[in-house]
């Protein structure tokens, strides 16, 4: 059965202070690219599971 009580992400109030904080440092080219997040998550529950991909330094 489901939770009812259940809260989705959806329904939070964005963290406007986190989102600007966020925002620079895309800005600033900190950021891990769609296709090495792609790369990361096909290799969960495999053999050679990759670790959690960190932006590279510009």
């Amino acid at each position: 059965m489901a939770d009812t009580d259940a809260i989705s992400i959806f329904d939070l109030e964005p963290d406007e202070a986190e989102e600007t904080r966020l925002d620079a440092e895309i800005e600033a080219g900190k950021f891990v690219s769609n296709d090495r997040v792609v790369e990361w998550l096909k290799s969960w529950g495999t053999p050679n599971e990759l670790p959690c991909p960190e932006p590279e330094p510009r």
